[in-house]
């Protein structure tokens, strides 16, 4: 098995958050643009005893994106 590379994941998760920051400072901008995805109300498993929820839900944007390409590059660099 492959070994994970934890500071990829981190710098990964880093872009996509900074990303998503500078698209909610600038709203009306190109960098805004995005899709989102996943489930709209949360699955609810109920065993009796204990009740799971489960949810899930991505709103990628321009701006993530581009937060993950500069990620991938300061990744290059540091490695």
């Amino acid at each position: 098995m492959k070994r994970v590379n934890w500071l990829l994941v981190w710098l990964v998760l880093i872009g996509f958050v900074l990303g998503t920051v500078i698209a909610q400072i600038f709203p009306g901008s190109f960098m805004s643009y995005g899709q989102e995805f996943g489930l709209n109300s949360p699955v609810e498993l109920d065993l009796g005893f204990m009740v799971l929820t489960f949810g899930l839900k991505f709103h990628i944007t321009l701006a993530g994106i581009c937060g993950v390409i500069i990620a991938f590059v300061v990744y290059r660099f540091i490695r």
